[in-house]
């Protein structure tokens, strides 16, 4: 079972990490004149507007976003909806979206590799093991096959070649599942040691994170956990997760990344941008 001590320290940094690249955000958008809203609450969060008839967007790289708008299935991702803009946002004509909002891990992740210079040195390729050039696919159906022949309709962050990414940013954790709904998935007994997976209450912790591995496996893949270096809790978590896989040669398919790691190796206007916008510097 969970320590409740290690969930509300889960919970104290993500609000922190949350309050740091919401005011970082907000600071961004008064420096460069962006059009934005905040949202209610003592630490409000941004969300970004397009800006001159959607030819930029304050939460992105110009040549980022143009990237974006070239590629159809890459601007389908950016106008998935904001479930909660209603209730946290001050009502206008404009429809946020759920990449608008600084604090959007998706929206960093398309920052990085959407970036049309990532590839040009090979760095990130050697870096996450996949072949340079590698085209990104978001939001990609998991398809996990479950008992009664249906399959798991949620979604993978971001495939590249043959490596599955999840990706986070202040999000407070990975989601809890009762054993015995994990129990529908067909592969879960044969992946998991179920004894030893992490508790909280009657839930076990980590679903995001058991999906993934059980999606890597039925694809062949490996798995990749893209968290940032202030959430040492998360990391901690995937961890925990790798431990109960029970099949050594996908343990050893499964790995973490941080965000600092990863802007390393990143073009510089790049790990300038990650830098002012999410305090995100490596070594």
């Amino acid at each position: 079972m969970a320590k409740p001590q290690s969930l509300f320290t889960s919970l104290s940094r993500s609000a922190a990490l949350r309050r740091e690249v919401s005011l970082r955000g907000l600071q961004f958008a008064a420096e460069e004149n962006l059009p934005h809203a905040l949202s209610y609450g003592t630490v409000p969060s941004v969300c970004y507007e397009p800006v001159e008839s959607d030819a930029s967007h304050g939460n992105f790289l110009p040549a980022t976003y143009r990237a974006i708008q070239r590629n159809p299935a890459w601007m389908h991702r950016l106008h998935r909806g904001h479930s909660q803009a209603a209730r946290v946002f001050p009502h206008k004509e404009q429809a946020y979206r759920q990449l608008d909002c600084a604090v959007s891990s998706d929206a960093l992740l398309m920052n990085c590799f959407c970036y049309p210079g990532v590839w040009r040195d090979g760095r990130v390729a050697a870096l996450l093991g996949v072949e340079a050039g590698s085209v990104p696919e978001f939001g990609v159906r998991a398809r996990v096959p479950m008992a009664g022949g249906k399959a798991d309709g949620t979604e993978i962050d971001m495939r590249l070649g043959n490596l599955l990414l999840e990706a986070k940013l202040s999000e407070g954790n990975f989601q809890l599942k009762t054993r015995d709904a994990l129990k529908n998935y067909s592969h879960f007994r044969e992946v998991f040691d179920a004894r030893r997976l992490p508790r909280a209450g009657g839930s076990l912790r980590g679903y995001q994170l058991i999906r993934n591995v059980l999606a890597a496996h039925d694809r062949k893949a490996s798995f990749c956990l893209l968290a940032d270096g202030r959430r040492p809790d998360l990391i901690e978590s995937w961890y925990e997760i790798i431990f109960c896989i029970k099949i050594f040669d996908l343990r050893m398919r499964c790995k973490v990344l941080t965000w600092q790691e990863l802007s390393e190796v990143l073009p510089p206007r790049l790990r300038k941008f990650l830098a002012r916008k999410y305090g995100i510097e490596g070594r």
